[in-house]
């Protein structure tokens, strides 16, 4: 009877800490991912930037170094990693309380990342579920019972927490200014109706706009697009706009996904897009009366540089 209770315990600790590196895996398994992470903290926490960055990294490392260190069933003789796990379950059930009196519950919480897409008020029932299972943990199982683990226990969680800081180091955030090699924009194919549709219904060439020009089916314009849906909602002052190009079968799921509905756009002409732009997308200009001053890729842009660029 005492085997079939150690071996549950065991088997039990094996599957806690598959949950975890698995919600781990699910924010972390490339930038993409991450980056969605970050910005689910930005959207609905209301963290900055900077903050959302170092906390998508922390909290995932730490996902994987208690997931790792549970499913091994080495606590420590306090029994600190299901104490440890127990504690940032709350947190997170904290902030998905939070989110649910804020936001809705009609929206994906984040905890897997796009993989299940889990609503607040679900993601609760699963922490709580959790929380249970670790209290069984931390109250009947003694785990591995060796001295030197003492020593190493630690030393593996850190390297462990590190390693999302060490794959996915924070961008640098600074754009690319083109100072002696900045240029005249041709804005002209914007304002041509047999070009672009709807004509750009702002004076692009007046005062200093954020213009990104975007594929319609390109991952990584959506990843932009996003991006700057959401620092417009942070700042709805930001002169930001879209130059969009691509299938019109592909125009509802680009703004589905993207949500960016909040920034002005013009849909151009194919070829017209590429003559102004090239075949590497997306790109994001900083112009000033017309004239490109930066280059940003979307991975660095910055809203706080963005905000200090305008008020020069």
């Amino acid at each position: 009877m005492k085997i079939l209770k150690q071996t549950a315990l065991v088997l039990l600790s094996i599957a806690l800490g598959a949950t975890f590196l698995y919600s781990a895996w699910t924010k972390l398994y490339n930038y993409p991912a991450l980056e969605k992470f970050e910005w689910t903290i930005v959207q609905f926490a209301g963290l900055s930037w900077r903050v959302a960055e170092l906390s998508a990294r922390f909290f995932g490392g730490l996902e994987i170094a208690l997931g790792s260190l549970l499913i091994f069933n080495s606590f420590g003789r306090k029994k600190w990693v299901p104490k440890l796990a127990i504690a940032l379950l709350l947190i997170f059930s904290a902030y998905l309380v939070f989110l649910w009196v804020t936001v809705g519950n009609n929206i994906n919480c984040g905890c897997f990342g796009d993989e299940i897409l889990m609503s607040p008020s679900a993601s609760l029932l699963k922490n709580v579920a959790l929380i249970a299972l670790l209290l069984v943990i931390a109250k009947f199982h003694q785990g591995l019972r060796f001295n030197w683990l003492r020593f190493v226990n630690p030393l593996i969680f850190l390297i462990l927490c590190a390693l999302p800081f060490i794959f996915y180091p924070i961008p640098e955030s600074k754009p690319q200014w083109l100072q002696k090699d900045s240029f005249e924009l041709n804005l002209a194919p914007l304002y041509d109706t047999t070009l672009s549709k709807p004509v750009a219904p702002v004076q692009l060439k007046q005062g200093k706009h954020v213009i990104a020009f975007l594929s319609l089916s390109c991952p990584h314009c959506r990843m932009a697009a996003k991006k700057m849906h959401i620092m417009k909602l942070r700042n709805p002052s930001l002169p930001f706009y879209f130059v969009v190009a691509g299938k019109d079968q592909y125009m509802e799921p680009f703004w589905k996904e993207t949500e960016a509905s909040n920034v002005p756009y013009t849909k151009l002409d194919g070829d017209a897009f590429t003559n102004m732009i090239g075949y590497s997308w997306p790109v994001i200009y900083w112009i000033n009366t017309g004239k490109v001053e930066a280059q940003t890729k979307y991975i660095e842009l910055d809203q706080h540089e963005i905000e200090k660029w305008l008020v020069k």
